[in-house]
């Protein structure tokens, strides 16, 4: 891990003055980046002495300030800081240096993660506190949906996609050589054409069309169950097959690793087998799941929604009701954001499915002071209202 660049060349010291003094407000944040509380969430993430030198972490976190103050891409953020001497000498590059290339910085945050986010977003909130420009006597709570990257979820349109991955997660387990004799019947055709004769019923307007609509939809409704049972059962003999297959192949791996032989595409073929094994378990378990709401629906019972499936790719998305005229009922995840009267955000949380909010004094911890406690929180009459009030008032704050 580097945490600082090289020193300056001799071609940043022969430039003029006007080039090398920063604008005022990038210069401001170029001082509050220079302490080195900012390198401590990355700490984790790198070998002190083992590996390759990293991306100097000065230059990542000034990268990535310009990135989210600006609204730029990966690769617009690199071509801007290469064209400009000012980015260049606020990101603390060389103008004989290369710029870091757009996938190397895709690595760095997919690599720390959110953590080292909220490591940052706490050592500057702390740091805030700490010089007396952070007001925390008044708060204010909110809660908000981020919605996941889905289509509205509906029973079968979840049985449907589900029979057609399971068919396709099957063909991938054979081409890498994993069960190639076990019978996995494709049964996608099948389920979308249910899925298409269902789509057409609820298309019907009139009032005597409905109650024969309605059994339609529950009799497509109960075979889409059963063919997704059906390839859920065939996919978990394909799964004990393909798994014995993988054992196999390891252990001629490590056979041929002991010869001193090396065998690359026989790893790559061992390595698309295990995801694709890894890829069928979870599908499986997320269609024996969706059979089960459907079969609670059809009996009459309403699926719990803090446990509903709503997402073959996201299984902690979860519907959401806000009340809203447009979207009544979102998918997705719950956020809190709680800022102060300046706007400042001062905690902020994004938790699966529909939790409870958090009462405001909760919040203090965030901010690196535990004395001053919020004198006033504001928030919108949620259904805990009675509970918000009564940690408000164990807290001290005498207006929640």
């Amino acid at each position: 891990m580097r945490t600082v660049g090289d020193q300056p060349t001799l071609w940043e010291a022969i430039l003029p003055e006007e080039l090398r003094r920063l604008p005022e407000k990038l210069a401001r944040v170029d001082v509050l980046l220079d302490d080195p509380v900012f390198f401590a969430p990355f700490v984790p993430f790198f070998d002190p002495r083992i590996g390759r030198p990293s991306t100097p972490m000065e230059t990542y976190l000034r990268l990535m300030f310009l990135k989210f103050r600006y609204r730029l891409g990966y690769e617009s953020l690199c071509r801007e800081v290469s064209d400009s001497i000012t980015w260049r000498q606020f990101c603390r590059i060389g103008i004989d240096q290369l710029v870091p290339h757009p996938t190397t910085l895709m690595k760095l945050t997919t690599r720390c993660g959110s953590a080292a986010v909220e490591g940052l977003n706490e050592a500057l909130l702390a740091k805030a506190a700490e010089a007396k420009v952070l007001r925390c006597s008044r708060v204010r709570v909110d809660t908000t949906v981020v919605p996941s990257n889905v289509s509205y979820p509906t029973d079968s349109g979840l049985l449907a996609k589900a029979v057609n991955r399971i068919a396709a997660a099957g063909r991938r387990i054979r081409a890498a050589g994993g069960a190639v004799r076990t019978r996995l019947r494709d049964r996608s055709r099948a389920a979308g054409r249910r899925a298409h004769d269902l789509n057409a019923k609820l298309r019907t307007r009139s009032a005597a069309a409905n109650e024969e609509a309605s059994a339609v939809v529950r009799r497509k409704n109960a075979e889409l169950a059963d063919l997704a049972e059906t390839a859920a059962s065939e996919a978990e003999r394909l799964l004990r097959n393909a798994k014995r297959a993988l054992r196999k192949a390891r252990a001629d791996a490590g056979k041929r690793k002991a010869d001193g032989r090396h065998d690359a595409a026989a790893g790559r073929r061992c390595g698309r087998l295990v995801r694709a094994v890894n890829d069928l378990a979870e599908l499986v378990e997320a269609t024996r799941r969706i059979v089960e709401q459907t079969r609670q629906r059809l009996a009459g019972t309403t699926p719990d929604g803090a446990t509903r499936r709503v997402s073959l790719h996201d299984p902690d998305a979860r519907p959401i009701r806000k009340g809203r005229l447009g979207k009544p009922v979102e998918f997705g995840h719950k956020a809190q954001v709680c800022d102060n009267q300046d706007g400042i955000v001062l905690d902020h949380d994004v938790r699966p499915g529909n939790p409870p909010r958090r009462a405001p004094a909760q919040t203090g911890g965030r901010t690196g002071d535990q004395t001053h406690r919020p004198e006033t929180a504001d928030g919108d009459r949620g259904p805990r209202l009675r509970r918000s009030r009564r940690r408000g008032r164990a807290a001290r704050a005498r207006h929640p």
